[in-house]
């Protein structure tokens, strides 16, 4: 594998390098000196903000765009091996890295790299830690899968020993990163066109926790089903968090970390008490809804303790958090018809929003769902109609294809006959005009309407509100 030297700018090329976290690494590596260069199939913000810092950005990948003067080349795991910019690297014998090794390497400078990992919520979670972080002026670096408002974009360059990222198990990509700390959220099976079945992810989870230092922490969910088989032979500090309330039908004391008396104090977030091995705390603030979420800010908080930062300025952080970006973020309303994106695209994540959504309207809630991916969409169609029957009114886009080729043999028409099945009101349409159209004709005053999936369903509810 290439190492790259980041005391020794050098010429480097990121094929795909719009996609999130590539385009806050390429920003990074400018900063450092380096001259990046990046392609990626489509024009986009993202990478119109990469030609504003002076990063040439080429729109089409294509044998052409690799040149002699090449010295590196990153690449995600979304290019495929037919790759004509990938091919080219190889044939012209251009040393290069994935993503994770980059990450894995950079990681190596920091000495106290924090990596949050779990099928669901690392974007909420590395968002909150990272708030949380700034504002008790730790000043870290942060790679985050998303848009935050508190460092102004997707990547941070800090001046300290402490990095926060997200640590993604597709691939097995986390098993290229090197955390003394990290969290591990959840385990759900997802991404299935990788691994074989859920026993397979839990052995990547493990694989992964065993690369903390004996030095180093590991934060994990108790709720986890059998968790001790993540955390066994583990030489680092393990520290167990969960929820403890019996409302909602959990009353287990017994994790390091737990969230009690939980009360929805607005219509837009959550109190509880905290407590820390049976020591309480003190009594926290949120300003994003769920369950989930509360669950989400436990190991942001814990992390945060361990660095001494002051349980005031913690609180004060977490209330002031107002989510990441497409992560129930409310985008404005029309008509009096309250719209809100959000990202999720598992059965797992639709339920937790739909459910925590149920608690703040009492009027319909529409729920405008893009289906991501293929494989995913037929190995959980089932679970997917039971997640989204929680709506009282739904409404289906096409598949959003992402990596994914069209097998010809699932659609999102499929998923409105489960829904149907399921005495639903469901309605499908092939284009976003006619979802618009629809929408604009049937929602109501004081409606709430959620654009759901991790494509580009943003663009309905942006339409709706003319942004």
């Amino acid at each position: 594998m290439y190492k790259i030297d980041f005391n020794k700018p050098c010429r480097i090329h990121f094929i795909g390098i719009g996609g999130i976290s590539m385009s806050g690494f390429a920003e990074y590596l400018h900063n450092l000196g380096f001259k990046v260069s990046g392609s990626d199939s489509n024009k986009s913000k993202i990478t119109e903000h990469l030609r504003s810092l002076g990063i040439e950005v080429f729109y089409g990948q294509r044998r052409a765009n690799i040149t002699t003067d090449i010295e590196a080349v990153v690449y995600t795991a979304a290019i495929n091996e037919d790759n004509e910019e990938f091919m080219a690297v190889k044939d012209m014998g251009i040393p290069y890295l994935n993503r994770a090794e980059l990450i894995g390497q950079l990681m190596n400078n920091y000495s106290d790299a924090i990596a949050i990992s779990g099928t669901h919520g690392k974007t909420t979670v590395t968002s909150m830690l990272s708030k949380i972080f700034i504002d008790g002026n730790l000043d870290p670096t942060i790679s985050v899968g998303g848009i935050l408002d508190a460092i102004g974009g997707n990547m941070r360059m800090g001046d300290t020993e402490h990095f926060i990222t997200e640590a993604c198990e597709y691939m097995n990509s986390f098993l290229e990163f090197n955390p003394k700390k990290a969290v591990i959220l959840n385990i759900d099976e997802d991404h299935m066109d990788f691994f074989k079945d859920i026993d397979d992810i839990r052995k990547s989870f493990h694989l992964f926790a065993k690369r903390i230092p004996k030095n180093g922490q590991l934060y994990i969910n108790g709720e986890i089903t059998n968790y001790e088989e993540i955390t066994r032979d583990l030489e680092c500090e393990v520290i167990t968090y969960g929820i403890a309330d019996p409302a909602y039908g959990i009353n287990n004391l017994s994790f390091d970390l737990v969230a009690d008396n939980i009360k929805n104090y607005n219509m837009s977030g959550h109190s509880f008490d905290l407590y820390y091995k049976g020591k309480f705390i003190d009594n926290i603030n949120l300003n994003v809804i769920g369950i989930h979420n509360i669950s989400n800010a436990l190991p942001a908080i814990g992390i945060s303790l361990y660095e001494q930062i002051p349980i005031e300025s913690i609180k004060n952080s977490l209330i002031n958090f107002k989510g990441a970006d497409r992560r129930f973020q409310y985008k404005g309303s029309v008509g009096g018809v309250k719209i809100v994106d959000d990202y999720a695209h598992h059965p797992t994540e639709i339920t937790a929003t739909l459910t925590a959504s149920k608690d703040y309207t009492n009027h319909t809630l529409w729920c405008v769902f893009q289906p991501h991916t293929y494989s995913r969409t037929k190995r959980h169609l089932k679970d997917f109609a039971k997640a989204l029957s929680i709506a009282d009114k739904i409404v289906l886009a096409d598949i959003y294809a992402s990596r994914e080729k069209d097998p010809g043999d699932i659609s999102s028409k499929d998923l409105q006959r489960e829904l149907v099945n399921l005495g639903k009101e469901v309605y499908y349409f092939p284009s976003f005009d006619e979802i618009e159209n629809f929408l604009l004709e049937n929602c109501i005053h004081d409606d709430l309407l959620i654009t759901m999936g991790a494509g580009d369903i943003v663009k309905v509810g942006e339409s709706l509100l003319g942004q």
